[in-house]
């Protein structure tokens, strides 16, 4: 049975639809169905018909109107770009891992793989040499070994394409893809709660977040990897009101049989679940850690499809729904985003036979858990690997094939390389440190923040520094969440939790499982060097998690009520809290000069240090 908490749960922040299309009271299958509720005020709960078909016209703009919905989100989108285009190319150095990422993608753009390059050119640092505009003769024959895959590094070599190989080339693409992160969010907000004010707000939040803010200005692959990873999430729940609305139209004024299956041809096809495909293979072909969240929806893209089928009263739904949404939702969904990755990756098959060539035995390969852990010059722990005793991939020493056999030897090539990438991954770091590495149980609450670029020792007068004589300035892009926000955000995933499976709104759980399948998986991992940083795959659902809880508190109704004036102060307090702060720490997100002073009063913990 139905209860009214249960049809609340379903309503976007606008009150539901009392009218079919064709302008019946009712719509199809007028009337209360049997069993269900009545709602507070006496009238009868909408049918699933009602309820599917009133949302897509919520959702999809038509009581606001496409224009208006789109361009607010547009907006949104172009004020965080501005913020992150403005000095784009400061620092000019290369910043953290920038310094692997924008030459592999230099290599992709120029070579069609990723190319090893020397130490030094004529007595200069390689890096000095690439600032200094030297991009020719710098590059050793052989690939690179490297541990990523492919796909964010190819969109950094779009940027470097246009303007070169300099920090606002390589940078580029992360500020647009930031960007457009936050319009996507934007819009999936709005989705969930049928309003464009709070899905701005939720855009808004991210594009006031230091961490996004920072990753959105720098070559590194995470927010690649996060801005795939929230349109696959997008593509899912849009998925979910295109099923429901599909099946009302299949479904009709004619009741369903008991032991009926209900529509299944119709649905064989669900065009936002390839999308959904196509996107997530993108994520995976960035970072492997999207295989989460892709598992993680896809068991709820089943679960979806169940309700919607039991709502129509298809009996054991749950079941039949492994069958009928379950397989071809796990075709379009999942063996799309394997294709996807599989292609990710032509350039490496295309030069597979360099790889077989130069690190066919690598460092890695043959490389086992129990390798001794020893000290380095510098004090820290590295791994002690005997790569005399390294194995080889067979492909290596086979006689090259030719036409689809050649295929295929290409592809058990990537295989191995693939094995050599997970050694490297789960035991190669196991006894390494770093001194920005933190505990992901600490993540959420801003443990221990990464410094990607730092200068001290400025004395007073040089670069503008205006620290008293005796004092000094600092300089720093540091990799940190706006605290307001992450912290707010803990609390609201908390109370999404909660709303989720007490009040079963479906849209609480899109963020309670966003956020544990971008961030639970890394606990496995603590035992090597991770970073902050990849908690940026979460964030989205964190600003979801706000602002779910903040239209849930300003409630549905639109008329004047203390309700409504509350919830209304709260979330524009919040809001400006969130600027506030990440105003107050834009010093340090964006390499200006400050005092000492002032960015000890900046590290409001002695970790952050």
């Amino acid at each position: 049975m139905m209860s009214h908490v249960g049809f609340r749960s379903v309503t976007t922040l606008h009150d539901p639809p009392t009218t079919g299309p064709s302008g019946d009271p009712a719509g199809p299958a007028s009337g209360p169905a049997a069993g269900l509720s009545v709602m507070a005020d006496g009238r009868p709960v909408p049918t699933a018909w009602q309820r599917a078909r009133g949302r897509l016209d919520r959702v999809g703009g038509r009581l606001e109107g496409p224009l208006a919905s789109w361009g607010a989100a547009i907006g949104v989108a172009l004020l965080a770009f501005g913020m992150r285009l403005w000095h784009l190319g400061s620092p000019r150095r290369f910043a953290f891992d920038e310094t692997y990422y924008a030459k592999d993608a230099w290599g992709l753009l120029n070579q069609g793989f990723v190319r090893d390059y020397q130490d030094q050119v004529d007595g200069e640092e390689i890096n000095d040499a690439i600032l200094a505009g030297n991009v020719q003769g710098i590059w050793d024959d052989g690939p690179s070994m490297e541990v990523h895959p492919e796909v964010g590094k190819w969109v950094i070599a779009l940027g470097e394409q246009a303007f070169g190989m300099d920090p606002f080339g390589w940078r580029i693409s992360a500020a647009v893809v930031g960007s457009l992160m936050v319009l996507v969010l934007c819009r999936l907000a709005r989705r969930l709660t049928g309003s464009t004010v709070l899905g701005c707000l939720a855009g808004l939040l991210m594009a006031f977040d230091g961490l996004h803010f920072v990753l959105s200005r720098l070559a590194l692959l995470d927010i690649f990897l996060a801005f795939f990873m929230l349109c696959g999430v997008a593509c899912v729940v849009s998925d979910r009101d295109w099923h429901r609305a599909k099946l009302a139209r299949l479904v009709g004024d004619t009741p369903l049989e008991p032991s009926s299956w209900g529509p299944v041809r119709g649905l064989l096809v669900r065009p936002w679940l390839l999308a959904g495909g196509l996107s997530f293979g993108l994520a995976i072909g960035t970072k492997w850690t999207a295989l989460y969240p892709l598992a993680a929806f896809g068991v709820l893209v089943w679960l979806w499809s169940a309700g919607a089928r039991r709502s129509f009263g298809v009996s054991w739904a749950t079941l039949r729904a492994v069958l009928t949404d379950g397989v071809p939702a796990f075709v379009q969904l999942v063996l799309v985003a394997a294709v996807v990755y599989v292609a990710s990756w032509t350039g490496w098959l295309v030069n597979a036979g360099q790889y077989e060539e130069y690190l066919s035995s690598t460092q890695y390969t043959g490389f086992t858990q129990e390798n001794d852990c020893v000290e380095g010059e510098d004090g820290e722990q590295t791994t002690d690997n005997d790569s005399d005793d390294a194995a080889v991939w067979p492909t290596a020493t086979e006689p090259d094939a030719s036409g689809p056999a050649e295929v295929v030897q290409s592809l058990r090539s990537l295989w191995y390389y693939h094995q050599d990438v997970y050694t490297f991954h789960t035991h190669y770091l196991n006894c390494s440190t770093h001194t920005y590495q933190s505990q992901p149980s600490g993540w959420l609450f801003i443990n221990r923040p990464v410094g990607a670029a730092t200068q001290l020792d400025i004395q007073p007068g040089q670069q503008g520094c205006e620290a008293a004589a005796g004092s000094e300035c600092y300089r720093q892009v540091l990799l940190i969440g706006t605290p307001v926000l992450w912290w707010g955000g803990v609390v609201a995933l908390a109370a999404a939790g909660l709303l989720w499976l007490g009040a079963r709104d479906w849209r609480f759980g899109v963020a309670v499982v966003g956020t544990l399948s971008t961030w639970l998986p890394w606990l496995q991992y603590d035992d090597r060097p991770i970073f902050f940083f990849y908690a940026i795959a979460s964030l989205p659902f964190l600003c979801l998690a706000i602002t779910l809880c903040l239209g849930r508190l300003i409630g549905s109704s639109r008329l004047p009520s203390p309700r409504r004036t509350t919830g209304v102060v709260v979330a524009g307090s919040f809001f400006v809290l969130v600027v506030l702060n990440f105003a107050y720490f834009y010093p340090i997100l964006s390499y200006e000069v400050i005092t000492k002073g002032d960015w000890i009063d900046r590290m409001w913990f002695s970790r952050w240090i």
